[in-house]
């Protein structure tokens, strides 16, 4: 079934509505815009917690806007698809190279942000959205867990705190989706349960070519399957019992961003018991939202971009030793 122009009106189609839209109100500062573009009862789920309403997304924004003046982000990639015939879930992957003055001095830092957003007749409904601030720390010299002092973990609500889709490729948190690049989204399903979750690291080898890139928190970028092992493993030695979630898939065709690539918005559940990387061992739960972006060629994962906040995972660790601020930060 065709999607409605009415999901994407006044713009050609969902991906230039989503540049157009981001870039109106984070590169032109049109914050009064949002109220056009949100529902009044929308709902964002953040790594610190779930803001619920447009009035806490219209605060968030300006807090964000204002400490960061000179912040210019654009797409990298936008993974659209439909959810019925008048709404989108887009994944819009936004790579940010500013410039911000520290101490007296310009200093470049370059990070990623994901957002996944679903529409319906051009109205933001609900969305998820994370952000690589561990970059924008250690670019800026700003030591993590100092970082992570000042923000409050502010918990979860609404569709987070559900359980994960039963058949996600039928349908996702956001609703039925078409049953598109079934094959496709079946590997990189299969891949998250056995590499991921599993740890059967040997297997990165049966789903992604030799020359892999993937681009991770930090700003890093690891090439080659034992390189992505390695990096897998440092990501779950702090959470030896992590599983991960998937909460939903959208795939898009496109020459544009290179081809077939299937998004995944996922959740990390596990137990601070590991590797004491974040200061004491707490012996508690933490969940870690995070989005993946993978881009398929001929069957095979060649490149996947891997978004999550781990200055916010630092604050729900310290929230469960009973650390962190008595007032709660901005949280979009």
């Amino acid at each position: 079934m065709p999607l409605d122009p009415a999901a994407y009106l006044p713009y050609k189609d969902p991906d230039d509505f989503i540049r157009e839209v981001t870039d109106r109100i984070w590169v032109g500062r049109d914050i009064a815009y949002i109220v056009d573009n949100y529902e009044p009862d929308s709902i964002v789920h953040t790594s610190l917690g779930t803001v619920v309403g447009r009035d806490g997304v219209i605060e968030g924004s300006t807090m964000r806007m204002g400490s960061t003046p000179g912040h210019i982000g654009q797409a990298e990639d936008v993974v659209w698809e439909a959810r019925g015939d008048d709404a989108f879930l887009s994944s819009h992957l936004v790579f940010s190279a500013d410039e911000h003055l520290v101490d007296g001095r310009n200093i470049r830092i370059r990070k990623r942000t994901v957002a996944n957003c679903l529409y319906r007749r051009g109205r933001m409904v609900e969305e998820w959205v994370v952000r690589d601030e561990l970059a924008d720390c250690l670019q800026r010299g700003v030591d993590p867990a100092e970082a992570a002092r000042a923000l409050r973990f502010q918990g979860y609500s609404g569709s987070m705190t559900e359980d994960p889709p039963k058949d996600v490729l039928l349908a996702g948190v956001s609703g039925p989706r078409p049953d598109e690049f079934r094959p496709e989204c079946e590997m990189v399903l299969e891949f998250i349960e056995e590499v991921w979750t599993q740890r059967r690291l040997q297997k990165v080898n049966d789903f992604m070519v030799r020359d892999l890139f993937l681009h991770t928190v930090g700003d890093r970028t690891v090439i080659r399957p034992e390189r992505y092992q390695s990096d897998l493993l440092a990501m779950v030695g702090a959470f030896p019992d992590a599983r991960f979630s998937v909460r939903d898939v959208q795939t898009n065709h496109s020459p544009r961003y290179a081809g077939l690539r299937v998004a995944v918005t996922w959740t990390m559940h596990g137990t601070y018991r590991g590797t004491p990387v974040f200061g004491r061992l707490t012996d508690q739960p933490v969940t870690v939202l995070g989005v993946s972006q993978f881009l398929i060629q001929e069957g095979r994962i060649v490149r996947e971009f891997r978004v999550y906040d781990e200055i916010s995972l630092r604050a729900q660790i310290n929230s469960t030793r009973g650390d962190g601020p008595a007032v709660a930060a901005n949280i979009y």
